[in-house]
């Protein structure tokens, strides 16, 4: 027993003197840390109760709310419709304007109708060859109305023209021929087309507020006379 106390006791003593003297440091404890540290001069050992209180953690940013929008804007509007503009229908002489007029009234025009007079030269017409007297000439308007004819008049200035029946002066020798043709399909056979330049009172009917649509269905009018013109208005 004594035999095996000593054993443990010689035991311990060479353990120690192997763990103290001759085993390797331990790799995973820095036997010099301060020896690394940057500014160790500025490090102490704190004791128990010195150690601070840790730190709350600062609050996250809260986010910044967008800006509130204002209303939406409305769309500008619309440009007005270009061809929205002034057309103008002729010309016709003081005895067709009202005609003319009368074939717009299924338009419902209203105000927006209007008219504009001026003076052109003549350079043609469609008549009938003077009559010898005025009793014939009266005559031969009196056939025209019963061929539905009724825009014509009897020249009475003094002259080789005197006694013949006007049927319509135009500017320009087809406007001219589209009227023969007419009177030709309305059974009017005497009648011819000359060279006749005289300033002429005319009548130009204007339409105000025209669009697409109303332009389309003015056109439809103006086909419907031959010789006529739709134009916009100052052009």
């Amino acid at each position: 027993m004594r035999a095996a106390f000593l054993f443990f006791v010689l035991a311990n003593i060479a353990f120690f003197v192997w763990a103290r003297y001759v085993a390797p440091a331990d790799a995973t404890v820095d036997t010099a840390p301060l020896g690394r540290q940057i500014d160790p001069q500025k490090l102490r050992i704190l004791g128990p109760g010195e150690v601070p209180a840790a730190q709350p953690k600062p609050a996250a940013a809260a986010p910044v709310a967008a800006a509130p929008q204002g209303p939406a804007l409305p769309a500008p509007p619309a440009s007005p419709n270009a061809a929205a503009a002034c057309m103008e229908w002729g010309s016709f002489t003081l005895a067709d304007a009202p005609r003319a007029e009368k074939a717009l009234e299924p338009l419902a025009l209203g105000n927006r109708l209007g008219q504009r007079r001026t003076e052109e030269l003549a350079g043609w017409w469609v008549f009938i060859a003077p009559q010898a007297s005025r009793q014939l000439a009266l005559r031969k308007g009196l056939e025209l109305k019963g061929l539905g004819v009724e825009d014509y008049f009897v020249v009475s200035e003094e002259g080789p023209l005197r006694w013949s029946l006007s049927l319509g002066v135009f500017r320009n020798e087809d406007a001219a021929r589209a009227r023969l043709a007419a009177l030709r399909a309305q059974g009017v056979r005497t009648a011819e087309v000359g060279r006749r330049e005289m300033m002429v009172p005319k009548v130009w009917l204007q339409v105000k507020g025209v669009d697409a649509a109303l332009e389309a269905r003015l056109k439809d009018v103006a086909r419907q006379v031959d010789g006529s013109e739709l134009k916009t208005c100052g052009s």
